[in-house]
């Protein structure tokens, strides 16, 4: 029996540690009063509450949290999660009311400290106390330096400043903490910083640097197409016209997605050349390199139309709304047309019976982050800040066609 004597008693101490550790995980001891950690998140109010808010209720949401916070009124999550709630219901004043008063507790711990501040400077910037967010997120940095919260912040509010180099330093922060598999999209991020410090040295006339910016945004994401489209611009404004063109014709390879915007620039340079061919077989190589793209047939359709042969261009048309039905643009083209062929009867019916269940919409893009809508493609979200996040929404699927 001795002999399993030290065995039991090694066996008795780990069991009483792990009870001592179960306890001082869940208690703890405040103010002289030992306080149960668990109260909180085992209420029901507390489980409705997230429920709720998973599900978007955000009134009911509060009104659940608010019960499980008058359980325990020094659980500080949830009252920093009712505080972002009033947030955004649009009642900031009520936000920032409720994280002061968490900052003057007096024994919250560093970490605990910088996220209360976090809340509170989304506060002032989504109240528009510009000064007082800066402030409060660069107190943030003070004690968490690689809160990357506080960056994103940062860089959001000296955007929305315009202040773009003061953005991309912040940004360039951000990348050299970021893990390596998401470096690429923060440094997609840092070319369109780029290609806006770029536009900032046009508007001053420093052509040099604005030429730098504009070739460092390409060199970050090749795919950073107002870069091209901004060097090109400036290229073609110092007369150096093939220059530019090489520059678009560069951007047609490595985003033929987005070659469209510089039909009208290359179209322009093809004219003034005498070589109105470049820009029809540009045109017919992005239809056969990707039959669906509806927005090559309808330039080269105008180009058709300016030439003088509106039934060839028809048929592009009638081809590109196999691909997008619904495109606006795509159907006045059409009416132009028709209208130049003098309405024969045979085509208004073809016509008619590829639109009968189409609805017409002005070529929409949408954010893929926030949903935002808008009417023509954007860089910036105006209303997440996200860069780069729009895309052509389709209301039906596009056919495939051979034309």
């Amino acid at each position: 029996m001795n002999a399993y004597a030290p065995l039991l008693a090694a066996l008795v101490a780990l069991l009483a540690g792990l009870t001592i550790g179960k306890a001082w995980e869940r208690y703890k001891l405040r103010d002289g009063t030992w306080i149960d950690r668990r109260r909180v998140r085992e209420s029901p109010h507390y489980i409705l509450g997230l429920n709720f808010l998973v599900a978007n209720q955000i009134d009911l949401a509060i009104a659940e949290l608010t019960h499980a916070a008058s359980l325990d009124a020094n659980a500080l999550e949830v009252h920093m999660i009712l505080g972002n709630l009033y947030r955004e219901k649009g009642q900031v004043g009520k936000a920032i009311t409720i994280h002061q008063t968490l900052l003057q507790r007096q024994k919250l711990s560093r970490i605990e400290h910088a996220y209360v501040l976090l809340c509170l400077g989304i506060d002032y910037r989504r109240g528009g106390f510009v000064d007082r967010a800066l402030d409060a997120f660069n107190e943030v940095l003070r004690l968490d330096p690689e809160n990357e919260y506080a960056l994103e912040n940062i860089q959001k509010l000296h955007e929305e400043q315009h202040q773009w180099t003061e953005a991309y330093d912040t940004r360039q922060r951000l990348t050299n903490l970021a893990a390596i598999d998401s470096r690429p999209q923060s440094e997609s991020i840092l070319a369109f910083l780029e290609n806006e410090i770029g536009l900032e040295a046009t508007r001053r006339k420093d052509f040099p640097e604005a030429v730098r910016r504009f070739q460092s945004a390409i060199e970050l994401d090749v795919r950073a197409v107002p870069a091209y489209l901004n060097l090109g611009d400036l290229r073609l404004s110092q007369g150096r016209e093939d220059d530019a063109a090489q520059i678009w014709n560069t951007l047609v390879q490595v985003a033929p997605d987005r070659a469209y915007l510089a039909f009208a620039r290359l179209e322009a340079h093809a004219a003034r050349a005498s070589k109105p061919e470049r820009f029809t077989d540009l045109c017919r190589r992005l239809i056969e390199e990707n039959p669906q793209d509806w927005r090559a047939r309808l330039a080269l359709s105008k180009h058709f139309v300016a030439a003088g042969q509106p039934a060839q261009a028809l048929e592009l048309l009638f081809a590109a709304l196999v691909q997008n039905p619904h495109s606006l643009s795509v159907h006045q083209a059409i009416w132009q047309t028709l209208g130049q062929l003098g309405h024969p009867q045979t085509l208004v019916d073809r016509y008619s019976d590829l639109t009968q269940h189409a609805v017409f919409y002005l070529d929409p893009h949408v954010c893929m982050r926030c949903r935002y809508r808008s009417t023509e493609l954007l860089w910036q979200c105006p209303h997440c800040h996200d860069w780069n996040t729009f895309v052509e929404e389709r209301i039906a699927p596009a056919q495939d066609t051979a034309n």
